[in-house]
């Protein structure tokens, strides 16, 4: 449901080919066909355009790295070198933002080192999810995880000496505990999972400037009872908060109720919200259990901030990579993999 790393991979090898993991917000692009560099912007081939490289928000505002060589910037740049300003424009909504590094399943230490220097670099924190829980998504669109428990623990374990002692915010494994409350994942594979969130979170609060955020579903759930006990057998109480809405598009203050009312039942915890495609909420318009997949209409929200007039919310993040398909469904590619139709949609919607 959450995006497979299919289409990661590529990405991720590319970038630290590039070199743009570890390198500043100035860092160079490397797109087919255009690039940019250094101050002075981005100039395609004939009749290209110059735009201003991509940069970091105001560290007040938004403290979460902008990766200058996401696919999104790339896609910018791409359609800027072809002097196509007005979707330059667009694509530009998504890559100016901070957005979630997935970490992939191969070189988890070496993805975690590199995001997390590049966040350093610009003075600001990775903002990471992982998500490889064996059995994952049910065997869905995103079906796969690592092999077995132990693998697991040896991948989270890479991933926290990747971060090392920067600066991470971590999104833990989006619905690995809603699939268990929902019936989706079978009962023999229950106390296995809850011991491996657990020890995942104990595992990376050993680092010492990591915040660790377990998904906690979305609003679409009308009552939290069946989730707090749930969340405390994952090892909420020494998690720093819990996450909503990740990769789904229910409205801001939907998601901020159902967290606060989630929050009473886990000791007051704090919890941050998925805003990346909630701008007009929810589709309702074709397959009920399918509405989360590529839907139409949708736009992307609040751009990412820690400014959110709500001491229980810590941050608006965008988890869900905003342009990355939900899976093979409505046209869209595989589960993880770039849908530049979609990206386009997502921003010329958004008010």
């Amino acid at each position: 449901m959450y995006g497979s790393y299919s289409g990661r991979g590529a990405r991720v090898r590319a970038v630290l080919r590039a070199g743009a993991v570890g390198a500043s917000a100035g860092a160079l692009l490397l797109v087919a066909g255009c690039s940019s560099g250094g101050d002075s912007g981005a100039e395609g081939g004939d009749g290209g355009t110059k735009v201003p490289p991509i940069g970091q928000r105001p560290k007040a505002q938004a403290p979460y790295w902008v990766n200058p060589d996401g696919t999104a910037a790339q896609q910018a740049a791409a359609y800027a070198g072809r002097g196509d300003t007005a979707n330059a424009g667009l694509i530009r909504k998504i890559a100016e933002q901070p957005v979630a590094e997935w970490i992939g399943p191969d070189t988890p230490r070496t993805q975690a080192k590199g995001f997390t220097e590049a966040a350093a670099k610009a003075d600001r924190d990775a903002l990471l999810v992982l998500y490889n829980i064996p059995h994952r998504d049910c065997g869905q669109f995103s079906k796969g995880g690592a092999s077995d428990g132990n693998a697991y623990r040896t991948w989270v374990d890479e991933v926290a000496q990747g971060i090392g002692d920067r600066r991470a915010t971590v999104i833990l494994e989006p619905d690995a505990v809603l699939h268990l409350v929902d019936g989706c994942t079978p009962e023999a594979y229950h106390e296995e999972r809850y011991d491996l969130l657990k020890g995942a979170v104990e595992r990376l609060k050993r680092q010492p400037a990591t915040s660790v955020y377990v998904d906690a579903g979305n609003a679409g759930w009308q009552s939290p009872d069946a989730l707090f006990e749930p969340l405390q057998r994952a090892g909420i109480a020494a998690a720093d908060g819990f996450a909503v809405n990740v990769s789904n598009f229910y409205p801001t203050a939907a998601s901020a109720d159902f967290g606060r009312r989630l929050s009473e039942k886990v000791g007051g915890k704090p919890f941050v919200i998925d805003t990346s495609r909630n701008g007009n909420g929810p589709y309702t318009g074709g397959d009920p259990g399918e509405n989360w997949c590529n839907p139409p209409g949708r736009a992307l929200g609040e751009a990412p901030t820690t400014d959110t007039g709500d001491p229980l919310v810590t941050a608006y993040l965008w988890v869900k990579r905003p342009g990355e398909s939900d899976g093979d469904c409505k046209g869209g590619p595989k589960a993880g993999e770039w849908y530049p139709k979609y990206a386009l949609e997502l921003a010329r919607n958004t008010k």
